[in-house]
């Protein structure tokens, strides 16, 4: 079993902070408005972000409900534990960073609740190694 993660969450528009750690930004779309040095990434971690499919879906529905929320986090949870090629690829440059110090997970949805960047927080924290 590993050891525990410090993960700090934080929207990617916010500045970069001393305390940040290495700085992945998880969305599948680069953040409007967000030079790439003003976004002082470690990496950009596409493969960790919800699916394409599965972000419209749950951003097209009319209401930000519990039962929204909680149908994305399990589908999500679903997609990360499919565990492609791609996100053990990602999830290894993650942990990798993680034994160094902290990690701060970036995200740019409007949501400081919501968004995956959260959900992927408690999927990280939850599994086992």
């Amino acid at each position: 079993m590993g050891t525990a993660l410090t993960i700090a969450v934080k929207r990617i528009h916010e500045p970069a902070g001393r305390g940040d750690g290495a700085r992945f930004l998880v969305d599948r779309l680069w953040p409007r408005g967000v030079s790439k040095e003003k976004a002082a990434l470690a990496a950009w971690l596409k493969p960790l972000s919800p699916s394409d499919g599965l972000r419209k879906r749950y951003h097209g529905a009319t209401t930000d409900s519990d039962a929204a929320w909680d149908a994305f986090r399990l589908d999500y949870f679903a997609e990360l534990d499919a565990g492609s090629e791609e996100v053990r690829a990602a999830l290894f440059v993650l942990d990798a960073a993680s034994q160094a110090g902290p990690v701060t997970l970036l995200y740019a949805a409007k949501s400081e609740e919501r968004n995956n960047a959260i959900a992927l927080r408690e999927w990280l924290e939850r599994r086992s190694f």
